[in-house]
């Protein structure tokens, strides 16, 4: 079916989710974001609490998630192919969230005056479980999301509510670094050891609510019955001969094709060279702050960086309701490009407002950074959940879980990577913990550098990527529709409507 580049499509009462249920839904988003901001934020006392190298604490954030590679497609593979009276997704939700909430708890009674090595190892075993705890809550919320709506901006709506409130986790997460000072803790190490207790009840609280109140459109084995009946006796055959065989025969199929689905790929690169850039200097910011506009003032510092955060944390709700709004106006490719574009001003404003004489002028760019994750995280998970609409298309199979659990192992790679490389980035500019305020003027100079070029640079490269990607709203109602033929259930939803969806 051809239409015009005009053409819009009205959203039908069936395809819409209620607010309430979007909400719940945000508040495992803001689970999510509360625990990855909250390990990334805080391993920082790793350094200047206990001394470590810059360089192994940012191993600590990398190895853990090499893990990720082989466990978020494994257990996307697992709440796929689950079958129980609750559910795929919420029973791992549920269990997930309770135990990643503890694990986190737990892993920061770090013990004092001990060796590096001691700390290296025991926060990697720690990290290790709590990741693993991570993925069995994340990845299936993040698959029960692309399964709620059908409809093309409702999906968009949705991700856009989820990303809404998901940002609570950021207007928090900048005054951690401050709390752990607070005079009521002896020092950064027990007030990291306070603080991941109040993170570890509050993730384990709110991230079950999905799993209570939220229900799965699909079950397990429904699609596979509609396609092709004898294909599936043939699965069961297998499975009844060498159901472990079977199954990693299954996974490793299922893994390989979706790596090689190009407009998921495109997305992925995206979102690793956003996401990247801006990670490797997240925290990498904190030290020109302190070091270069405060003069190594960590107090006064933290406070900056605790307002800068909030700034960029609260424009990023107004990110967010823009981007949904334009994304159904000018599609979500374009909305793209004006989000990482407008972010990609706020770094080079960094060069001017990064000003030791005018400190207050850090909090301009903030605003502007905000754009680059409020729009991502709005327009990737909607672009993503009609992505499994093709696949299903051209394979007679939904992976939302596999999708979904490679796409964060992507994000939680650049976070890993970020880590890792943010550490060796900071040793590179001749930083010296020991030398306090007293840094050279070339070490400042190349901090600033890097703190401003390596995102603008990944985000350039992503809006190259993006710019082939070829979903488009007419081609994914026509995708819906050919699916909805193909299952027997035509919604309304289905019908061509050139007016603009309300």
């Amino acid at each position: 079916m051809t239409t015009s580049a005009s053409t819009h499509y009205a959203t039908a009462p069936e395809d819409r989710i209620s607010f309430p249920h979007k909400l719940i839904y945000g508040l495992g988003g803001f689970v999510n974001n509360l625990l990855a901001a909250a390990i990334g934020g805080m391993v920082i006392v790793l350094n200047l609490g206990l001394g470590m190298n810059p360089a192994l604490v940012g191993l600590l954030g990398a190895l853990p998630r090499l893990t990720d590679a082989f466990t978020d497609p494994l257990m996307g593979y697992i709440s796929d192919h689950t079958r129980s009276k609750w559910g795929r997704r919420r029973p791992y939700i549920f269990v997930g969230a309770i135990a990643a909430g503890l694990i986190f708890a737990l892993l920061w009674q770090l013990p004092e005056g001990r060796s590096d090595n001691f700390y290296f190892w025991f926060f990697l075993a720690g990290s290790l479980i709590f990741y693993l705890a991570y993925t069995v809550f994340a990845t299936p919320w993040v698959a029960l999301g692309f399964e709620l709506t059908p409809d093309y901006h409702e999906r968009t709506r949705l991700m856009g509510v989820q990303n809404f409130f998901s940002q609570l986790a950021y207007v928090i997460s900048p005054w951690f670094l401050l709390a752990m000072q607070l005079d009521i803790f002896d020092d950064m190490v027990s007030g990291a050891a306070g603080l991941a207790i109040a993170i570890g009840v509050l993730a384990a609280c709110i991230g079950i609510l999905p799993a209570i109140f939220l229900k799965e459109p699909y079950r397990a084995d429904a699609l596979a019955h509609l396609y092709d009946p004898a294909r599936t006796d043939r699965q069961k055959r297998k499975t009844e001969r060498s159901p472990l065989v079977a199954s990693m025969l299954d996974f490793f199929k299922g893994f390989a094709a979706t790596l090689r689905f190009r407009p998921f790929l495109k997305l992925c690169g995206a979102t690793f060279l956003v996401f990247n850039g801006f990670m490797l200097i997240s925290s990498f910011q904190f030290y020109v702050i302190i070091y270069y506009v405060f003069g190594g003032d960590k107090v006064l510092g933290a406070e900056w960086v605790g307002y800068s955060g909030t700034i960029s944390a609260v424009a990023t709700f107004f990110v967010i309701v823009l981007i949904t709004w334009l994304a159904t106006k000018i599609g979500k490719r374009r909305a793209f490009f004006v989000a990482i574009g407008v972010s990609m001003l706020g770094y080079g404003l960094k060069w001017f407002c990064y000003d030791p004489e005018i400190p207050w002028l850090l909090l301009l760019p903030a605003a502007l950074l905000s754009f680059g994750l409020g729009g991502l995280f709005t327009l990737m998970g909607s672009m993503i959940a009609d992505v499994v609409d093709l696949d299903e298309l051209e394979t007679n199979e939904r992976r939302e879980g596999m999708f979904g659990s490679i796409y964060w192992w992507v994000v939680k790679l650049g976070m890993a990577a970020a880590l890792a490389g943010g550490g060796f980035l900071l040793n590179a500019t001749g930083f010296d913990v020991a030398l306090e305020g007293a840094q050279t003027d070339q070490t400042l100079l190349w901090m600033r550098l890097c703190d401003i070029f390596v995102p603008m640079i990944s985000s350039g490269v992503a809006i190259w990527i993006v710019a082939s990607y070829e979903i488009t709203e007419e081609k994914a109602h026509d995708i819906r529709t050919e699916l909805e033929q193909r299952r027997g259930t035509v919604s309304a939803s289905a019908v061509e409507r050139a007016s603009t969806p309300p």
